[in-house]
């Protein structure tokens, strides 16, 4: 497989420094009159900028597909698709199409927690395993001590003790496993590196323990209850768990491309990644949510403020890393996504905007690009003040 730099690794991961318009969100009508311009969309010159950016990153990074989206306080400003969702077929991208996420799932899943935190049936402070544990001994009778020791704060924030990413991501063993037995499998054999709160280690791993935590407090699967708590309340309606090959593509899916050498898209199984990896949206799915728990407008957010500032408080281990969230002093909230065939971008700004991009491959440098492009495209229009 291609080797990736660190510094690109760690922005597929969603730790980097973070064309028609659609409906706006509701706003109320006080707020709308203090954000006098708030839904100001880009000039005809300004556009053609924002596209001379996506064919310039394009054809330096070798994109089949691009979309984009951006709001601004909460109303859609801009979104439009570039090049192809099938080459094949020659079918252009559309703000419609859907895309795998990738670890832009994480905030999806933290937000579900915050949702049961909130409603005080989950605490932060609680333990995951064991006789003191929410999962009890469901994954295994004989639960190590440090692993007992871990709590919900503990896997949201990354820092549960091992599991990491770096090397034998247990996520992506073998592919025949069920999400059990992987648990079970990977409880029995990979012992943690460091005691649970002193070391920081992204970990797949410790979302899908998330999900099944999330599927036993709602006694329902995992992306029936993320609907139920939070897309239905953002008015997100397409989104949902990606299949695993070309066949079982989702109604207006792209197809996914890797260079050789990147990683077989469609030889992963990515339902099991449901919690950590697992989900499919459009740009605009993914700006809308983003501007349902931005924090700055009590009246449009799916969480209490209280909520919010405690899932996007970062940890003591790691000052840029909150609980599914990549977070600075700005401060701005992020998360980026990467799998083979998959380059993503999600992030809420101090100013008040919001914005996504999704590709349909993943190449060298392609992550940090994007983050990058993404910025450019805010600033080509200065009235939007990023």
């Amino acid at each position: 497989m291609k080797t990736f730099s660190r510094r690109a690794c760690l922005h597929r991961l969603g730790l980097a420094a973070a064309g028609a318009a659609l409906a706006p969100l509701p706003v109320p009508r006080a707020a709308r009159a203090a954000e006098a311009g708030a839904s100001v969309k880009p000039t005809p010159a300004e556009a053609q900028a924002i596209s001379k950016l996506a064919r310039e990153f394009m054809e330096r990074f070798e994109v089949p597909g691009l979309s984009v989206a951006f709001a601004r306080h909460r109303e859609f400003v801009h979104q439009q698709g570039f090049g192809f969702a099938d080459t094949a077929a020659r079918t252009a991208v559309t703000p419609a199409h859907a895309f795998r996420v990738a670890s832009i799932s994480k905030p999806f899943t933290s937000t579900t927690i915050f949702s049961f935190i909130e409603q005080r049936r989950l605490a932060l402070e609680d333990r995951i395993f064991g006789e003191h544990g929410r999962l009890g001994f469901d994954f295994g009778k004989k639960i190590p001590a440090d692993v007992q020791e871990i709590t919900l704060r503990h896997l949201l924030t990354h820092t549960g003790g091992g599991w990491g990413n770096k090397k034998n991501d247990p996520m992506f063993r073998d592919p025949a496993l069920t999400q059990r037995e992987l648990i079970e499998w990977t409880l029995k054999n990979l012992p943690l590196e460091h005691a649970p709160g002193t070391s920081y280690a992204y970990s797949n791993f410790g979302y899908c323990v998330l999900g099944r935590l999330i599927e036993k407090l709602a006694g329902q699967p995992y992306a029936q209850v993320v609907q139920r708590e939070v897309l239905a309340k953002c008015g997100i309606t397409s989104m949902r768990i990606a299949g695993n090959t070309l066949a079982q593509r989702a109604k207006d899916e792209v197809v996914y491309y890797s260079p050789k050498g990147g990683g077989n898209p469609y030889g992963m199984n990515v339902p099991r990644m449901d919690s950590h990896g697992g989900w499919i949206a459009t740009a605009s799915d993914l700006v809308r949510f983003a501007s349902h728990v931005d924090g700055l407008g009590a009246s449009r957010n799916i969480l209490k403020p209280e909520t919010i500032s405690l899932m996007t408080t970062p940890g003591t281990v790691n000052e840029g890393y909150a609980c599914g969230w990549s977070v600075n002093k700005a401060p701005n909230w992020w998360h980026g996504g990467s799998l083979p065939g998959t380059s993503t971008i999600m992030v809420r700004t101090a100013s008040g905007l919001c914005w996504s991009a999704l590709t349909n491959t993943r190449t060298e440098g392609l992550s940090p690009a994007l983050d990058q492009l993404m910025w450019k495209m805010v600033r080509a229009v200065p009235a939007w003040k990023g």
